[in-house]
């Protein structure tokens, strides 16, 4: 059942405010939108990133557009194109993510964290 407010929500722009108000910075990028999915078996190939979700929304919710629970041998694989700044440094921050994750930028490990439901942050200007 959704709310109001999930009725009202701009799929294409999904919570497109700045995250912290009190230090806005005048170049920044919400990656926040669609994000192709695959949910894989852990060691096994990764799949055709047809599934879209709908980010920052966890795959269990509606909102998510997937609906969808992972199990104990399962990996879940995000993947999104963007272009960076030229010139610039580039952070790539993560308000959340559940235990694990693994961030690879144009194929190389930018970093990896580890800890449930922690923002962080990778500098990805090197990749």
């Amino acid at each position: 059942m959704l709310t109001r407010w999930g009725k009202a929500l701009d799929r294409g722009n999904p919570h497109p405010e700045y995250p912290r108000p009190q230090m806005v910075r005048p170049n920044w990028v919400n990656l926040n939108g669609l994000w192709n999915l695959d949910v894989i078996e852990r060691g096994g190939a990764g799949g055709d990133g047809r599934t879209k979700i709908l980010v920052p929304f966890p795959i269990e919710s509606q909102l998510s557009g997937v609906q969808r629970r992972v199990g104990p041998t399962e990996t879940i694989v995000y993947t999104r194109q963007f272009d960076a700044p030229k010139g610039e440094r580039v952070l790539l921050h993560f308000g959340a993510s559940d235990w694990n994750t693994i961030v690879h930028v144009n194929g190389a490990l930018a970093g990896e964290h580890k800890g449930g439901y922690d923002p962080f942050t990778f500098d990805i200007t090197p990749f």
